[in-house]
């Protein structure tokens, strides 16, 4: 059939519109799947056969939270008598109240760390997930790659580079490939249509590999793939689910496949992500970490998660009757940003999962699973401020009947994540508030009560060093496990240059980390002002290329953030030269906001440290072949030509025939509002005697709705013949 296709395509006259019977279609037979939406307040039927957690991991759970506590309870009693001084004051309570909430974040942190380490350990005398025959598999898994305005190079290149490895693996027939378009650019869209064409001739996966745009992108990334599920998920059993960034190797989608088959109980596998293509100094800081801090975490958490794990969005595989039975998610009440559609959906569609009675679990030592990171702490503003929206609205989803105590956890360890921010901040005003009352506010030796003996107003130095050094050891010993486990690794350490390449790359890593970690710290702290007052993130495409900034924007989007810390420098100066030399790190990070900024953000600070062999990672030491594949496809891809939309829809036939296929059928008459962009558009081309002048006065809404009308094209295709 495709063969005949191809001919047809071929014997077709240069210029003449090619029918869209002669190309293959663009998406398989529908095989709807019903996916009704949850009811937060009433929980699902009891399911039998739901997982139960074995003796061992209820031990665990015992003694990776039950140690973090009991670590809080006796930071919180030191911290209790560094502050003995400051008497019963409001600042002495708030300072203890946000100590103990700080604290337990990072007692956590180390307890988790540590479990992972010994389970790293362990695990070195076991046969690790991605080793052993390749399985066979019984049944089909469509890959699944959301998009929104990406560039079709990069994308089209990973899929190639993944279809390309699963064909080695001999189980293609096993796979099928789904671009899910939720673009709203005119000229990315076509540009997509056109790279999704070439991938088909490239790869011959005209019947495998299907493309499909949404006119109106409703609930983002989350509706695009519900939508997918209700039209085709009834064909397929599994569905693996991909970022625009995202690459695997064939042999573990295989390996991802089949632990899915082998466990009918199991709704969804998160495998762990390495970060990879890091070219600036922040990005190559970033994979530096998750490389060598990453497993260490993944592996403490897939102890004690158990089979209430979690789920990151991408790069994990999911039973589709699990999601499509419990993933429906409801809007949540409200104005935005708290209510309306869920943002961070992937959270809440894992706690949806295991409250039906499936288990969701990580598998930490399954490699060959990559993305990227954004190249500049500018990007990760820009990110973390649609992520803060969406962890803060998993407020009204803590109360939902029938979660799991796990999954409730992992709902509040989001909202954690850019909560602790103000309050780290307001922990540090609020000490050197205590630090300026202790110097200019007179004390009272005798309170309300009568005694004999006054009460001495003073801190405990030497306790308070104590603590601090306490602290630090326990924000910083995760990293030293970390580090520990790469010595016991000879392929991660090779790949690092070495132990003392390794360690030297942790020493910048931490240093230039912590210098940023302030700015990083007001940044979220803006982020979740911003939630709170009501301003919603909107949806941007995310830069990931180039992290370069000009100067001028970074001054302007930094100066306030020096000045900040000139002043702080100024009053922790004014109370004491301990108190200024004790916030030092935070000063200099603040104060240098703009050259830090400007230094990370840097390609040639990045690949002057690999020269020296540091923040090496095996992924940089020994490329995998499906990503040096896609960086040489994307190479290629992108030195072609970019086209405006309507001259590349007008001069490629094959491109216009599969444009006016794909199209959704024409709105009938009193069926739902009019589309005022399309109505518009038509106006213009309508009131105007040649195409260019009359598109080049569209919107860009304006020529999507146009674009996305057998109408519209046609009319435009009349205007320019």
């Amino acid at each position: 059939m495709e063969a005949t296709q191809a001919k047809a395509h071929a014997d077709a006259p240069a210029g003449a519109p090619v029918p869209a019977s002669a190309l293959a279609p663009a998406l398989p037979p529908p095989s709807p799947l019903a996916m009704p939406v949850q009811s937060l307040r009433e929980g699902p039927p009891r399911v039998e056969g739901a997982p139960v957690a074995p003796r061992s991991l209820v031990l665990t759970r015992i003694l990776v939270i039950g140690g973090a506590a009991l670590m809080t309870a006796i930071g919180g009693r030191q911290m209790f008598l560094v502050l003995n001084g400051s008497g019963e004051s409001t600042l002495g309570w708030i300072v203890l109240v946000l100590f103990v909430v700080l604290f337990a974040w990072i007692a956590l942190a180390f307890t988790s760390a540590l479990a992972g380490l010994v389970d790293m350990l362990g695990r070195r005398r076991r046969q690790p997930a991605g080793t052993g025959p390749l399985p066979t598999l019984t049944g089909r898994t469509a890959l699944l790659m959301p998009c929104y305005n990406e560039h079709p190079a990069r994308v089209t290149a990973g899929l190639q580079a993944i279809s390309e490895s699963l064909a080695a693996t001999g189980r293609l027939d096993h796979f099928d490939i789904f671009l899910l378009s939720d673009t709203t650019d005119p000229d990315v869209w076509l540009a997509e249509e056109a790279a999704f064409l070439a991938l088909r001739e490239r790869t011959g996966g005209h019947g495998r590999i299907f493309y499909r745009r949404r006119a109106k992108n409703t609930e983002r990334k989350a509706g695009n793939i519900a939508d997918w599920v209700r039209r085709f998920g009834g064909a397929y059993p599994l569905m693996l689910i991909l970022d625009a960034d995202s690459v695997m190797e064939g042999d573990t989608i295989v390996r991802l496949s089949a632990m899915m088959e082998a466990e009918p109980g199991t709704g969804l596998i998160q495998t762990l992500p390495v970060i990879v293509n890091g070219t600036t100094l922040f990005a190559r800081m970033q994979q530096f970490a998750g490389r060598v801090y990453g497993p260490l975490i993944a592996h403490g958490i897939a102890l004690w998660h158990g089979t209430e794990g979690n789920y990151w969005g991408h790069n994990a595989i999911i039973r589709t009757r699990a999601f499509a039975e419990q993933a429906g998610l409801p809007l949540l009440p409200g104005r935005t940003p708290f209510g309306g559609h869920v943002l961070s959906h992937d959270f809440v569609e894992a706690a949806l999962i295991r409250r039906g009675g499936w288990a969701v679990r990580m598998v930490p030592d399954l490699g060959g699973s990559f993305e990227e990171g954004p190249p500049s702490l500018t990007d990760v503003a820009v990110r973390d401020r649609r992520w803060c929206q969406g962890n803060l609205q998993h407020a009204a989803i803590l109360p939902t009947k029938g979660l799991h105590w796990v999954s409730r956890l992992h709902l509040m360890m989001g909202i954690g994540s850019y909560v602790t921010s103000p309050l780290w901040l307001v922990f540090l005003l609020a000490g050197v508030l205590i630090s300026l009352q202790a110097r200019f506010v007179r004390p009272e030796y005798f309170g309300d009560e009568r005694s004999l003996f006054p009460n001495w107003p003073k801190v405990d130095p030497v306790l308070a060093g104590q603590l601090f050094g306490a602290t630090m050891a326990v924000l910083l010993a995760p990293k030293l496990m970390a580090y520990i486990a790469l010595l016991f690794d000879p392929a991660a350490r090779r790949a690092s240059g070495g132990g003392l390449r390794a360690f030297l790359g942790m020493l910048i890593e931490t240093l230039v980390g912590g210098l940023i970690a302030p700015i990083a710290m007001l940044i979220q702290t803006s982020a979740v002002a911003g939630v709170l007052l009501g301003r919603d993130s909107g949806w941007n495409a995310q830069r990931r290329d180039d992290g370069r900034v000009p100067l001028r924007t970074v001054v302007a989007g930094y100066w306030q953030y020096t000045v900040f810390g000139l002043l702080l420098a100024g009053a922790a100066y004014a109370v004491s030269t301990p108190l200024f030399l004790w916030m030092t790190p935070v000063l200099i990070g603040l104060g240098l906001a703009v050259p830090l900024v400007l230094l990370t953000s840097s390609r040639s600070a990045g690949r002057a440290l690999r020269r020296l062999g540091l923040l090496r990672t095996v992924e940089e030491a020994a490329p995998p072949p499906s990503l040096v594949r896609a960086g040489e496809l994307y190479r290629d891809l992108v030195r072609q030509p970019e086209e405006e939309a309507l001259s590349r829809l007008l001069r490629d036939d094959a491109l216009r025939a599969h444009h006016l296929d794909a199209l959704p059928p024409p709105r009938q008459r009193g069926e739902g509002p009019l589309d005022t962009a399309l109505v518009v558009g038509l106006a213009k081309l309508a009131d105007a005697d040649t195409l260019e002048p009359a598109w080049a006065s569209l919107t860009r809404a304006e020529k999507a709705a146009v674009l996305g009308s057998r109408e519209g094209v046609e009319r435009a295709v009349a205007m320019a013949a």
